[in-house]
């Protein structure tokens, strides 16, 4: 393992550098459910929440350091815990924040690159109510296009996959589409779906409910979103349960632009890719994974022990304690792992 990287805090301050050997003495970042988006610039956004209160951090040097926390806005009611959320995506000219209400509405918040400052936009769901689980994914493209995808209720009031996307630029997400609605009536009703973006080729994962097994699905559009394949298993093995391990897994794409997801199935984490066979990496949940060009990582919980592994090397790092690690690659090719302990956000380089 390697044990010789000093965990990150995150703190608030004014001109300090942070490096894997510095000493901080500002205060830490008190915050949950860190979720990250790295914009064509290299420019890393971290957004979290606060009680009912939403920020961003910003970093230009790989994560190296971090700029003060910026308020976004403040949703009465907020989703927060157990990945419920807000959801940041960036594209070359914006970013997009999502955030979910009690009441079953996403709401969205977008930042403009050249002008700064966050303003409210219109909320992603069109129909009021429709989604009060919580559970929500967005990603961009280069072109500033946004996409998102979630648990909706307005199908018999039970949970299935919506969508919808939107142009950085416009006023108004589009209008929501069903992608997928199981034959057993709903999809797993607390796990967070995943959606991710390869070229052309949109990519929304699920946890579905099927013949009593909660097993990771997909389906592709290749059109942004117009339409969807059928959805298709990941993984050899199936899932017989009777209850909801919310737990969504992760998605992404291999070296050859194949789907890949990593995930768990009873107490144990897996990775596949398409026409490959799956691969048991270790005991745990909570499961997260970033893949570029040929880099894969995947990280997880394992009794609030988070680890992660670097698949090419077989190498496992040791992250610290705490829940629901977030791991990306960085355009330096080395990886950097969010995660929350004790409301409390922290983070390390890998």
């Amino acid at each position: 393992m390697i044990q010789d990287m000093k965990v990150f805090y995150l703190f608030i301050f004014f001109c300090i550098s942070v490096t894997g050997h510095s000493a901080l003495s500002e205060r830490i970042i008190q915050g949950q459910q860190p979720n990250l988006s790295i914009d064509p610039k290299g420019v890393i956004r971290v957004a979290y929440g606060n009680g009912e209160k939403i920020y961003c951090l910003t970093s230009t040097n790989n994560g190296i350091s971090f700029s003060s926390a910026v308020l976004v806005a403040e949703l009465p009611g907020m989703h927060l815990g157990h990945t419920r959320g807000p959801q940041i995506a960036s594209s070359r000219n914006f970013s997009f924040i999502s955030a979910m209400d009690k009441g079953g509405n996403i709401h969205s918040y977008r930042l403009n690159h050249s002008k700064g400052g966050w303003t409210r936009v219109a909320e992603i769901n069109d129909k009021k109510g429709a989604a009060p689980e919580g559970l929500m994914a967005i990603v961009a493209d280069k072109e500033d296009y946004f996409y998102a995808t979630w648990l909706d209720i307005r199908e018999g009031g039970k949970n299935n996959i919506y969508f919808s996307s939107i142009n950085g630029k416009s006023a108004k997400w589009k209008a929501n589409s069903l992608v997928y609605k199981s034959p057993d009536k709903h999809v797993c009703e607390c796990c967070k779906p995943n959606i991710v973006l390869n070229g052309n080729k949109l990519v929304i994962g699920f946890r579905n409910w099927l013949m009593g097994s909660r097993d990771i699905y997909y389906s592709v559009s290749y059109d942004k979103g117009k339409s969807f394949s059928e959805a298709a298993k990941s993984g050899n093995g199936t899932w017989q349960l009777n209850a909801c391990p919310m737990d969504g897994g992760s998605l992404g794409f291999n070296s050859e632009g194949k789907v890949s997801a990593a995930w768990r199935r009873n107490g144990d984490v897996y990775y596949w890719s398409e026409n490959q066979a799956e691969l048991k990496l270790s005991t745990g949940r909570d499961v997260s994974m970033a893949q570029k060009k040929k880099e894969i990582y995947v990280a997880w919980q394992d009794k609030k022990i988070l680890s992660a592994i670097n698949l090419n090397t077989k190498k496992i790092t040791l992250l610290g304690s705490g829940v629901s690690p977030k791991i990306y690659i960085l355009d330096n090719g080395k990886a950097i792992c969010f995660w929350e302990d004790d409301k409390v956000l922290k983070y390390k380089i890998i």
